[in-house]
């Protein structure tokens, strides 16, 4: 055997490996060595044949007996060089090595647009990590805190773990929707935040990567009064922000053309009143822009029906729950008994809450709301599990710029995204000032940046303004 030409590819081996993979501060400045073309070392000359030792220098510094025990080490085995290792070491943030420990979780109730629950995660390294759940998030606190005790101490980076652990811990405690999932939304919300800060990645990174830059968003215009001072004002002001789509309501308990305060059936009256609005709205917007209706599930199938009929002419982005979500078989007679689109899921929870609804084509598109389905990661399934049935993903959202831009990274991580809601636009004093980065949606658009994490953090002299009463505000857990 060879014993030096064994030497030399081994060298040469180590060296290849070391030469791909180490980071600059390797290199010291006395040293004066800079990468060169084709990764090699600027300033020496190329390697000459294998068998040349004297092609050989990068190397020289070690023994052979330190070569050959580093050679007998496992596949890594080449990283447990000392210098190597401590050039890895000095290469990187103490957070973005896998070493991280939860210490407490805290959480902060508001009120905006109806209740939500921030949650934020802290470690042993001083980063945290900062989620939002939203309608179910009136009790969340101490939901949170009862879980603190499978919290505390474990690894946030193993996020879907941490998941799992709380929701099959809770299968006889409400796990299966609700207010549970709800507050467990939250928490793995921060989670993926806090995983994103640790390594120094986007959380759409996280999540596989993105299919766009941009994410497209419709404006939930909070309106259910025809013609009126209302739409007057909202609909310039929605063109004039650069949405491509609008929404707006179809239910309304207060028409007097109602018959019964109960007995969710419509009269022709109050149907009429709906393609009227309808009507006056898709004349005054651009032909371009998408407009989606919300009945919000307050009908029965016979109304629910009629409607969508009446509404075909309009070509509308979609109808959304025209009944209640319970009864899928319902869902679907609709759905078959018209060409208008048919957009229903914000009241489901977790991917089990959207298997019979796909696999009986109730829906032409689905809306899970990502604060509150189960989290950013069981929203990117549920989205999976509707691309195999060939059905756009649009989510329900009506929570803070941080929840919005939480659930952009999901919209960007599937590619059977349609767009995304947003709900503020009665409170855009509270909306532009909650994150410190400002204003998020520009031209009807977010736009994903390389940031850590979520991407914004919470200017909290602007959101405490919206603090519901007696509930606490991040205070430490004993």
């Amino acid at each position: 055997m060879d014993l030096d030409a064994s030497y030399t590819d081994l060298v040469l081996t180590i060296e290849d490996q070391v030469l791909t993979l180490m980071p600059a501060p390797f290199f010291s400045s006395r040293e004066k060595i800079n990468r060169g073309p084709a990764g090699r070392i600027a300033g020496y000359p190329p390697f000459g044949p294998r068998g040349k030792k004297e092609g050989v220098f990068f190397m020289a510094q070690f023994s052979r007996r330190s070569l050959m025990k580093a050679a007998a080490l496992p596949a890594l085995g080449t990283f447990a060089l000392p210098s190597l290792a401590a050039a890895i070491e000095a290469s990187s943030a103490p957070q973005q090595r896998p070493k991280l420990k939860i210490t407490d979780v805290r959480t902060a109730q508001v009120n905006v647009h109806g209740p939500q629950t921030h949650i934020r995660i802290y470690t042993d390294q001083g980063i945290f990590g900062q989620g939002e759940s939203t309608d179910a998030a009136v009790g969340t606190t101490s939901l949170v805190k009862s879980w603190r005790r499978m919290l505390v101490g474990q690894n946030p980076l193993n996020v879907e773990a941490i998941w799992e652990r709380i929701r099959t811990t809770g299968i006889f405690a409400g796990a299966q929707g609700g207010q549970y999932v709800t507050a467990l939304t939250g928490v793995e919300i921060a989670l993926w935040d806090l995983a994103g800060k640790a390594l120094g990645l986007p959380i759409y990174q996280l999540l596989g990567g993105k299919f766009r830059d941009k994410v497209r968003i419709y404006c939930d215009s909070d309106m259910d009064n025809p013609v009126g001072a209302e739409s007057d004002r909202k609909l310039p002001w929605i063109k004039s922000k650069g949405f491509t789509a609008m929404k707006i309501d179809l239910d309304d308990a207060r028409d007097p053309a109602r018959f019964d305060s109960v007995n969710w059936t419509a009269s022709n009256g109050e149907i009429d009143r709906m393609v009227k609005w309808v009507s006056h709205v898709r004349e005054s917007i651009p032909k371009e822009m998408d407009l989606a209706c919300d009945m919000h599930g307050r009908y029965d199938a016979p109304t629910g029906k009629k409607v969508a009929k009446e509404l075909e002419p309009f070509k509308l982005l979609w109808l959304e729950e025209p009944v209640p979500p319970e009864d899928v078989d319902a869902m679907t007679d609709i759905r078959h008994s018209t060409s208008t689109p048919i957009c229903c899921g914000e009241n489901l929870y977790m991917r089990w809450g959207y298997t019979q609804l796909l696999q009986k084509q109730a829906a032409d598109i689905i809306m899970p709301d990502i604060q509150k389905c189960g989290g950013l990661a069981e929203a990117k399934k549920i989205a999976n599990m509707a691309q195999a049935y060939y059905i756009p993903f649009a989510p329900h959202c009506v929570v803070s710029p941080i929840g919005q831009m939480a659930s952009a990274h999901v919209c960007a991580a599937v590619p059977n995204f349609l767009v995304c809601e947003w709900h503020w636009i009665n409170h855009m004093d509270v909306w532009t000032t909650w994150v410190k980065e400002g204003e998020i949606i520009v031209d009807g658009h977010i736009t994903l940046t390389d940031k850590a994490g979520i991407g914004v953090e919470m200017d909290e002299d602007a959101a405490k303004k919206a603090q519901i009463a007696g509930t606490p505000w991040f205070e430490a857990n004993a």
